[in-house]
């Protein structure tokens, strides 16, 4: 297996993994105001977050910038909980007429911050590998394709929910945004630095 698909795979699998759940639950915060005919709205959301990743991920992999890992692994899930709390005081995504977004704005700012809890995994992979063109693309794509799966899925249960079993969107979006909220917390207690 080639450079590219191992590291796309190792990528693809990372964001995917259950054990780092917490990305997870970032990208379903990121959507829950979303319905299935907002997928445009949605692709350009995780291109966003993907974008803003992406920088981190190769500043920090490639050492140009240094951070206190404590601090960003309370970090991550502070982004997950004010991306739930603000779900819960908005209107919607479908009240909105504004091209360019505050949510765009956020999972471009948020994804800075987890592309520096992303980088200590790819780091690890790397090892003392000093061209890293490839291995950072292939893994920068993977992550996107697995975001894109969790979207999908959580798009489709979305439309299981809301469109056939007609739960009320406001109650969709309180009751995931409210159980991402609640594990948040629980995840930001667990990884305080002070």
């Amino acid at each position: 297996m080639d450079t590219f698909w191992l590291y796309f795979i190792l990528g693809k699998e990372h964001i995917l993994d259950i054990r780092g759940y917490d990305h997870i639950l970032f990208v379903v915060a990121l959507t829950t105001i979303y319905s299935v005919k907002d997928w445009k709205r949605v692709l350009v959301l995780v291109t966003a977050f993907t974008i803003g990743h992406s920088i981190t991920l190769a500043l920090a992999t490639l050492h140009v910038i240094n951070y206190s890992e404590k601090l960003i692994e309370f970090l991550i899930p502070l982004t997950i909980f004010v991306t739930a709390v603000l779900n819960l005081i908005r209107k919607g995504a479908e009240h909105s007429t504004r091209k360019v977004q505050i949510n765009y704005l956020l999972a471009l700012f948020f994804g800075l911050i987890h592309g520096m809890g992303f980088s200590n995994y790819l780091r690890s992979l790397l090892g003392t590998d000093s061209t890293i063109f490839v291995q950072l693309l292939a893994f920068n794509v993977g992550l996107e394709v697995g975001q894109i799966i969790i979207v999908v899925s959580f798009m489709v249960l979305t439309f299981f929910f809301v469109d056939l079993f007609d739960v009320s969107k406001r109650n969709w979006k309180l009751i995931i945004s409210s159980g991402v909220a609640a594990i948040a917390s629980t995840l930001m207690l667990e990884a305080k630095f002070w």
